[in-house]
């Protein structure tokens, strides 16, 4: 049996949207070694539920946010000698734990994502996060600070980089099918895909309004599109407008996955200067489409976006930020290079297969 415990499975996040394909590949792997899997997910509504992943369909259960419940269900499994315990969030190591020591022969995983390991966890779930056989990191930069923060071996962490969503590599091989969303801005787009709320002004909205500024007045047909939720956003839409650019930045907080993908297809730049991705998953989903992407040099955007190559990676600052946008938008074709690169490179590092044909060598490893 593989038992999975993860913080949310439903949702927009990104990630929700990694505990999606990770539970997946799990349910794949365990079809394949013909064992049985269970899914307990903490914040999602209560009772049983199906998610999935493109047509990868998988079986859990919500908790509505009651950690004890999951935890007393996670006990009661535990009962029934499970070969693998994944824990998608160092947040759930503890519960990890406590089951492997009522199941002796279990083998623990834990998934670790980004920011919730750049600084040291509390001491306890510190504890119960060394205790894991395996913890995974979706980039060089959360490996490291797992070492080096969470004091972590070394020889435990494993890389494994998220993947594309298979509905979004279905929506690029679809491209022309793709309506424009209603009020969707005409002209040339810069497009920028986050949660915009006051915790998570490290994603950088403010640069990239503040870079509007100047390069409205030298491309008459620029438009910065923001999508996402967010509590931070009355405040964002209000520096707009103080700053005269009410009119070239446009939010938009509900949009489906195909009205998103429909976005980035009719995107000419994605640009999201943030400080603190563990991975940054919607840069592939930029890159999918084939779109020169612009990030930083900060946490795990690197391992996505290779500067110069398939994007551009800038300091944290508006003069770096503006710099960088006024590049690609006076070069045409070395903007198309970015993003014929960017696509073939997410089509032959990023796919779920390659995806789950990591998580695949990591079970096995462990067991």
């Amino acid at each position: 049996m593989i038992i999975g415990l993860f913080s949310g499975l439903a949702g927009i996040g990104g990630v929700q949207l990694a505990g999606r394909e990770t539970a997946a590949a799990l349910a794949s792997i365990a079809m394949d070694r013909k064992w049985s899997c269970v899914f307990l997910s903490l914040n999602d509504t209560w009772g049983e539920q199906e998610g999935c992943v493109g047509d990868m369909k998988f079986q859990y259960v919500g908790f509505a946010r009651t950690k004890t419940r999951l935890a007393f269900k996670a006990l009661q499994l535990a009962r029934r000698n499970p070969k693998v315990i994944f824990a998608g969030h160092p947040n759930l190591s503890p519960i990890a734990a406590a089951m492997k020591a009522v199941s002796k022969n279990a083998r623990t995983i834990v998934g670790a994502h980004g920011v919730e390991v750049w600084r040291p966890l509390p001491i306890v779930r510190r504890r119960m996060l060394r205790r894991a056989d395996i913890v995974v990191a979706p980039s060089a930069d959360t490996a490291h600070r797992l070492e080096t923060v969470q004091g972590m071996p070394a020889r435990r962490i494993r890389r494994l980089p998220w993947p594309l969503d298979p509905e979004f590599a279905g929506f690029t091989r679809n491209e022309v099918q793709l309506a424009r969303p209603e009020k969707f801005p005409q002209g040339r787009i810069v497009l920028s895909v986050g949660r915009w709320d006051a915790s998570e002004r490290y994603k950088g909205a403010d640069l990239l309004i503040h870079s509007m500024v100047e390069l409205s007045r030298d491309f008459k047909e620029l438009h910065l599109v923001l999508i996402g939720p967010g509590d931070d956003l009355p405040r964002l839409q209000q520096l707009a407008q103080t700053l005269r650019v009410g009119g070239r930045v446009h939010f938009f907080t509900e949009f489906s996955r195909e009205d998103l993908a429909a976005c980035y297809a009719a995107t000419e730049i994605f640009a999201l200067p943030s400080t603190g991705e563990g991975f940054g998953l919607v840069f592939l989903e930029a890159m999918a489409f084939g779109k020169p992407v612009i990030g930083t040099n900060v946490g795990g955007i690197p391992d996505v976006v290779e500067d110069g190559q398939d994007g551009l990676l800038v300091d944290p600052n508006v003069p770096a930020l503006s710099c960088a946008l006024r590049k690609l938008l006076c070069d045409r074709s070395f903007c198309d290079e970015l993003g014929v690169r960017a696509k073939e490179r997410v089509a032959r590092e990023f796919t779920f297969e390659k995806f789950q044909h990591r998580l695949r060598e990591i079970v096995g490893s462990v067991l």
